[in-house]
């Protein structure tokens, strides 16, 4: 069942896709005391209890957000918003299609890719954005972009053209929310290359279909993995910088 917040809860985050991997890191990293966590998957996000700190996880496909969306807006309409001192919204949910030709790739896959990368940040930052929009607190929308967005690369084309749209919906809100009185601040982040299912998808691909994978494999034999905890630590001590949204497209490898 879910629970109600506790009433020392000072801040709400948000995170999708945390029922593994990068997410879970994530929301593990920010699960501490005075937080409200709300997850968003398709499977159970589970985390050791933290006192004085609330976590409500709800399953859902993000292949199918408007529900989700709707519900997401009613229950944060619902909320005390004013008693809070910040509210965080990490997209992090992501798949990857099928390493190949865009033209080889089956068509289903195709537009789930897109659901779940592009049209879900869209569509649960608008809802996100109106049920916050009178809170004077710290509102901040943290996109998990990739490099991959700024870098094409053969093979990943649904990949690459859903992680550019992240990064162009950042750079969109961060001027619509600069004309706003207590304004939303943006950013999409590429996070590094991280070790998680994803790039097992990428080692794994058909190197026939995939030019690419032998890099993949590369920077796994070398060690140049980061931990989905070692960059979950990243994400969040970015995610918490007085200079949050000053940039809207960012790379975690950058100076501070």
């Amino acid at each position: 069942m879910p629970r109600e917040a506790t009433s020392t809860a000072d801040r709400l985050v948000i995170v999708t896709g945390a029922s593994r991997g990068l997410g879970h890191a994530i929301a593990a990293a920010l699960f501490a005391p005075g937080t409200q966590l709300l997850t968003l998957s398709r499977g159970a996000c589970e985390l050791p209890p933290v006192a004085g700190a609330v976590h409500e996880d709800w399953r859902a496909d993000l292949a199918e957000p408007v529900p989700l969306a709707e519900r997401l807006g009613a229950w944060l309409a619902a909320l005390a918003g004013d008693r809070l001192g910040s509210v965080s919204f990490i997209h992090n949910a992501a798949m990857l299609s099928t390493p190949a030709a865009l033209s080889e790739v089956p068509l289903r896959e195709l537009t789930r890719a897109a659901r779940v990368n592009l049209e879900a940040p869209l569509v649960l930052s608008a809802a996100f954005l109106r049920a916050t929009a009178g809170w004077s607190g710290q509102r901040r929308l943290l996109f998990i972009s990739s490099g991959l967005g700024r870098s094409a690369m053969a093979g990943a084309a649904s990949y690459c053209a859903t992680k550019a749209g992240l990064d162009h919906l950042a750079r969109a809100l961060a001027l619509e929310e600069a004309a706003r009185p207590h304004g939303a601040r943006v950013v999409s982040l590429a996070p590094g290359v991280i070790d998680t299912d994803m790039q097992v998808q990428l080692r794994g691909a058909d190197p026939r279909a995939f030019a690419a994978r032998s890099r993949f494999v590369d920077l796994h034999e070398g060690g140049q993995l980061l931990s989905p905890a070692m960059a979950a630590a990243k994400i969040v001590a970015f995610l918490e910088r007085a200079s949050f949204g000053n940039v809207p497209v960012a790379d975690i490898r950058d100076p501070a």
